[in-house]
Order: C-alpha cells, then sequence, then structure tokens
C-alpha cells in the first residue's frame, strides 16, 4: 500500500473521525470534479482492499474452526477410550478385592443364614409389603415368590427433550425389577404414591448423565426406544443408586445363570421320553446329549447381548449390526442345541429393539432436513438386517412427508410464475434425488420392487397431492395471463423430462390432472381476443399505421421476426410508416402469441380444441376484411383493404399452418380450408357475397 493510502487508511480508523467533517474539508480543499473522482478512486481501493483481507481472515479463521473440531472429535474419542479403559480397571480391582474377601464374606454369610435363614428373608418380604401398601395399584407385585427390596428412595423425574421438571417418584428396586411411583398430591390414609410404571432388570440400561448445571446428580435409564431422566437428591444419593442399580443387574444375572447350569444334568432325559414322531431333530437334541457340542463359552459370545445393548445405547447401529453379522458367521455350520437356542432368543429380543429404533429414525416424526442422504445409515442396517420391505416403505413415507412439509413451508409471494419456478425446484429435485438414493440403498435388492419403478407410485400421488397442497390451479385463473400459464406448464414439463431420463416418466400424471383447466385456459383466452378483434374492428379506418420513431417500427419488426413472419420488411414503407392497417397487426401480433402459448400447453387430447380456437380467431378478421371489401365505396381505401387481405392471406395464414404442423407433426386441415376459402377475397374483391 502506497504512503498515501496508509496515511488515508489511518485518517479514517481514527477514534475521533467525522464523517460531515471530513466531507465538508475534502470539498473545500479540492480543484473540482476531479480532485473528488480520484479520491474516491482511493476510498474504493481501500475499500476493495478492506473486504479481501476481511475474506482472508474469515476463511483463516473458519479453517481453523474446523481443525478446532476435528481436535474435539479425536479428543472426544480419546476420552471415551479412557473411561472405557477405567472402567476395566475399577471392574477389575472389584473382582481382586471380591476374590480376596470371598472366604471370609461366605463365612460370615453361612453363619448368618445358619443363624437367622428365614428371618432375613421374611423381613427383606415385610419390608417390601409394608412400603407396597402406601402405593395405589400395587398390590400384585407381590404375587411373583423370592421378590424383596433392595434400595428405595425420591427422585425428580425431568422431560427428555427440553429438561423441564416433570413430576415427582418415588422407586423401589427389587432383585428382579424396578418400581416408577408418583406422588400423590392428596393422601388417602397411608397411601402416598401411585403405580407408574415396571421394568424388569434385563429391560433396561442405566446411564449416567454429565453435570451441566444446572442438570446435575442425574442419570438415564433406557427402554428403547424410550428412556427418562431422574434427579437424585444429591451427588451421593445417585452414587448410590447407580451402583446398586448395577449390582442388582449383575446378581441378578447371576443367579439365571447358575440357575441355568443347575437345571442342565436332567434335561438330557426329556428327548428319551418324547413319543411325539414330528419334534424337530434339532430340539430332541440338547447341547450335552452326547452328539456336537457348541462351544459359547468365548468371551465375546458371553458379552454379546451386553454389548449390543450398548449399542443401541450410544447409536452405533453399524457397531450392533457388525456383532450380530459375526454371530451369524460363527453359528451357520454349528447344530442348533439348547443352549444356542437360548443364546437366539437373548439376541433376538435386541434385534427386536435394534429394529424399532431404527424404524423411529425413518419416521416422519423425526427430523426431514438433511435430504435423502439422512436416511441412509438407518436404511442400509435395516437391509442387512433382512428388513430390505419395510426399509424401502419407510424410506419412501420418509420422503414423501420431507416434500410435503417443504413445500407447506412455500410462500405463495410474488409473481407466480418465481412460484411456480420454486415450487417445481423443490418437488422435483426432491424427487430427482430420493431416485438416485432409491438406486444406491437398494441397488441389487429384489425385495424392493425393481430400480427406480418402486418410485413410480410414489411420484404419481406426490403430484397430485403437490398440486392440490400448493393450488397450482390459481395459475388457471382469470387474473393470470395466458402467457403465465404457459410459462408455468412449460416449467414442469420440463423438470418432467429430467425425471423421464431415470426412468420415471410422470407427464402424462401432469398432463392429466392440468388438461381441464388448460382447456378452460384456452377457450377463455381466444374469447378475450376475439372481443379484442371485434372492438378494435368496430372503430377501423382503414389506414396506415404511423409508429412515429425508428425505435418503435424497428421493435415492431422484432416482435414480427421473433413470431415467425420473416419478410414483414415488405410491408413497411418510409420513415416510420407501415402499409398496414392497426387493426391487422395487432390482430396479427395477438393471434401469433396466441398460436405459441397454445402450442407450450398442448397435449393430444387438447388437439381439436386449440385447431378450432385458431380457426374462430382468424375467421373473425377475415369476416370483417371480407365485410370492408363489399362496403367500402373509396377506391383507394378498398385496394388498401385489398394489401390487408393479402397479408393475412399470403404471409400470415402459412405461416400459422406451418408452425403449428412444425410443433404437432400433424397438418392443420381445418386452418388450410379457411385460407382456401379465403382466396375469393383476392381474386374476386368486388364479389358482394359473404364467405359466411
Amino acid at each position: 500500500m502506497s504512503e498515501t493510502g496508509s496515511r488515508l487508511r489511518k485518517q479514517l480508523e481514527s477514534a475521533n473521525f467525522d464523517p460531515q467533517n471530513y466531507v465538508k474539508q475534502l470539498s473545500q480543499q479540492s480543484d473540482g470534479d476531479r480532485d473528488l473522482q480520484e479520491h474516491r478512486q482511493k476510498i474504493q481501493t481501500l475499500a476493495d482492499e478492506t473486504a479481501q483481507n476481511l475474506k482472508k481472515n474469515v476463511y483463516k479463521n473458519y479453517r481453523q474452526f474446523i481443525e478446532t473440531a476435528k481436535e474435539i472429535s479425536y479428543l472426544e474419542s480419546e476420552m471415551y477410550q479412557l473411561s472405557h479403559i477405567l472402567t476395566e480397571q475399577k471392574s477389575i480391582m472389584e473382582s481382586i478385592t471380591q476374590a480376596l474377601l470371598s472366604t471370609d464374606k461366605d463365612e460370615t454369610s453361612k453363619e448368618m443364614l445358619a443363624a437367622f435363614p428365614k428371618e432375613t428373608e421374611e423381613v427383606k418380604q415385610r419390608t417390601l409389603t409394608s412400603l407396597l401398601e402406601k402405593v395405589e395399584g400395587g398390590k400384585n407385585i407381590m404375587d411373583t415368590p423370592g421378590r424383596h427390596l433392595v434400595y428405595n428412595g425420591d427422585l425428580a423425574e425431568f422431560d427428555v427433550e427440553n429438561m423441564n421438571p416433570v413430576q415427582r417418584v418415588h422407586a423401589f428396586l427389587m432383585n428382579d425389577c424396578l418400581l416408577i411411583a408418583t406422588w400423590l398430591p392428596n393422601r388417602r390414609g397411608t397411601v402416598k404414591y401411585k403405580y407408574n410404571a415396571l421394568y424388569d432388570l434385563e429391560s433396561f440400561a442405566v446411564v449416567n448423565v454429565k453435570e451441566h448445571p444446572p442438570m446435575k446428580d442425574m442419570f438415564k435409564i433406557l427402554m428403547f426406544p424410550d428412556s427418562r431422566i431422574f434427579q437424585a437428591e444429591n451427588s451421593k444419593v445417585k452414587k448410590e443408586w447407580l451402583e446398586i442399580l448395577d449390582e442388582t443387574k449383575k446378581n441378578k444375572v447371576t443367579k439365571d445363570k447358575r440357575k441355568k447350569e443347575e437345571e442342565m444334568p436332567s434335561s438330557p432325559q426329556r428327548p428319551e421320553v418324547s413319543t411325539n414322531p414330528f419334534d424337530d431333530e434339532e430340539e430332541d437334541l440338547p447341547a450335552d446329549s452326547g452328539g456336537a457340542v457348541v462351544d459359547l463359552g468365548m468371551e465375546w459370545i458371553q458379552e454379546l447381548p451386553e454389548d449390543l445393548d450398548v449399542c443401541i445405547a450410544q447409536r452405533d447401529f453399524e457397531g450392533a449390526v457388525d456383532l450380530l453379522d459375526k454371530l451369524n458367521e460363527y453359528l451357520r455350520d454349528q447344530p442348533v442345541t439348547q443352549s444356542v437356542k437360548e443364546l437366539r432368543g437373548k439376541v433376538e429380543e435386541r434385534v427386536r429393539q435394534l429394529t424399532e429404533v431404527l424404524v423411529f429414525e425413518l419416521s416422519p416424526d423425526r427430523s426431514l432436513r438433511g435430504g435423502p442422504k439422512a436416511t441412509r445409515r438407518a436404511v442400509s442396517q435395516l437391509v442387512r438386517l433382512g428388513q430390505s420391505t419395510k426399509a424401502c416403505e419407510l424410506f419412501l413415507k420418509n420422503r414423501a412427508a420431507a416434500v410435503q412439509t417443504a413445500i407447506r413451508q412455500l410462500r405463495i409471494e410474488g409473481a407466480t410464475l418465481l412460484y411456480i419456478h420454486k415450487l417445481c425446484n423443490i418437488f422435483f429435485t426432491s424427487l430427482l434425488e430420493t431416485a438416485k438414493e432409491f438406486e444406491m440403498d437398494f441397488a441389487g435388492n429384489t425385495g424392493c420392487y425393481s430400480g427406480v419403478r418402486g418410485l413410480v407410485p410414489l411420484g404419481h400421488e406426490n403430484v397430485r397431492q403437490c398440486l392440490q397442497q400448493a393450488g397450482v390451479w390459481a395459475v388457471f385463473d382469470s387474473q393470470e395471463s395466458l402467457t403465465t400459464a404457459a410459462e408455468c406448464v412449460k416449467v414442469a414439463k420440463e423438470h418432467c423430462k429430467q425425471l423421464s431420463d431415470i426412468g420415471l416418466d410422470l407427464s402424462f400424471t401432469l398432463q392429466s390432472m392440468l388438461v381441464k383447466d388448460v382447456k378452460t385456459a384456452l377457450l377463455s383466452y381466444k374469447d378475450i381476443i376475439i372481443e379484442a378483434t371485434k372492438h378494435r374492428n368496430s372503430e377501423e379506418m382503414w389506414r396506415r399505421m404511423n409508429l412515429m420513431t425508428p425505435e418503435a417500427l424497428a421493435k415492431l419488426k422484432e416482435e414480427m421476426r421473433v413470431s415467425g413472419i420473416g419478410d414483414f420488411e415488405q410491408y413497411t414503407g418510409d420513415d416510420c410508416w407501415v402499409n398496414l392497417s392497426y387493426t391487422v397487426v395487432s390482430f396479427t401480433k395477438q393471434m401469433m402469441g396466441f398460436l405459441e402459448e397454445g402450442l407450450k400447453l398442448y397435449v393430444a387430447e387438447l388437439h381439436m380444441v386449440l385447431l378450432e380456437s385458431l380457426r374462430e380467431i382468424i375467421l373473425v378478421a377475415v369476416q370483417h376484411v371480407d365485410y370492408s371489401l363489399r362496403c367500402e365505396q373509396d377506391g383507394e381505401k378498398k385496394a388498401f383493404v385489398v394489401h390487408n387481405a393479402s397479408f393475412l392471406h399470403d404471409t400470415v395464414l402459412p405461416v400459422v399452418e406451418l408452425r403449428f404442423e412444425e410443433a404437432v407433426g400433424k397438418p392443420a386441415k381445418q386452418l388450410q380450408d379457411l385460407r382456401k376459402s379465403t382466396r375469393s377475397l383476392k381474386v374476386n374483391p368486388e364479389s358482394t357475397t359473404s364467405l359466411v
């Protein structure tokens, strides 16, 4: 930067800079306009440099922001790994401690059980019974034998979405389930709580909630696909809840496992007694019956159900499906024993939970932002789980809801053509992206129709809903011109053509829905042109047209050239004169415009409608010329009328016939017959016989 520029920058950046005084001094010191222009150029250069520096700083900060986000992601993953390692270390230390103290504990517990075997069990059950008497609707909970109270206390429940307080509850943790009871506002005797929910210990997972004031001392209970958040009285109570819940769940798993091991020796005797010839052979051969034995003692198999729970809770859908694939691959060639069936029973429950979560991910209730790619994760995992048909159905429903939501949010404001552009861009672009994503997600999957043909019902149905929801029929309202309606339909047809390139043709659906309104619009605009032509005919003076300026004449020539009348030059005279009447020129422009807009709206069902409309419009002009020839007495004016009739017969009508045949692919027979009948105007202009 030059010294002058640096001085100017410092002056503008000073804290006491006053723009009005600066401009005033500059105007007094400058010699003229040139100095002001040079100073303006310097300020503009300084502004451009400042803007460029600002862009560089923004780009630099943006890159630093991206790098920082990546580092945070890396740190988060490392912290998660560290937490996992610490958890493992804690469990190892606890197991070592328990092993060292197991002897003393076993001896003490044996002595206590020997001394008070029935009293301990009775005290636990009596305590639970006395507490449950305070719960309205909780009398049947004690029907399960062996159920006793482990821990209980007051908690506060918060909303999962917005973290607002919901209600005050009292939780009862038993050796096999968790009871949630709400506080009664109006107590009735000893009843203080009301039954709310009862969860089996195996049906939920407990997750610690990080503290973000004022949200603290909270933990979450996950019951897929739902969850509930509770707040303890303080951090100590929260820690007790987490530890006791974890310990109780482990004790139940250990107890169930020990019970199954005790029952195993008696199970081989059952197949020998069976006399049913239709029993499945696989069910008759348990793992320990002397046949093949499946090794299910590996650590990853033993921890598989819990690992699946963790993956679902952490939304690691890919990891959960990978574990299922690994298990299926391991058991593929293994015999189906009783232990394998039990393992599969546990796994199938997790598969059901995982499927429910994935289905919820694709439901329209979830956020519809992100486009079709946002559904790819859930769809791919459902396909891997063998739920391809369900994934296909949910994917299409999700995208249909997204398109309808986007259309509802589109505001009808400004020009109609602009609104139709936005509407078609939203609908057809979304459908095109959905088709591409559909082919990518379900490629080679025969359970989801065949390629993009699976989108045909969605496309046809959504075209109808799109038009109905967006109020497209307002385009054909009498307040809108035929030009606007034609452009809108042309835009929609062009978008349909893009979809036909991928094998999805919606043109027929679009045409079938619009044909009635297009027909009404054509007939309405035809009547408007006829009325306007008749009004001009009533004021016809048969004089040459004077455009006053060369620019206006050049504009008229260009309009005629665009309309297809290329030899209009021969009908122009000296200066700004046109050797045609104002009525004939206006009629030609209006009729050629109607032809072009009608061809944009053309469908096979409207062939005769458009053809008859053109014939009626042309017939109005021809009848007026015929009437003028028969009634005009002035020889000079009569020659001018013949000149205009020649223009219509030799120039305009052939162009109309040719343009119609090129666009439609069929000759316009009615227009050809009309042109042949008008030859009498040129051949015998003195005739008093009317065309009609």
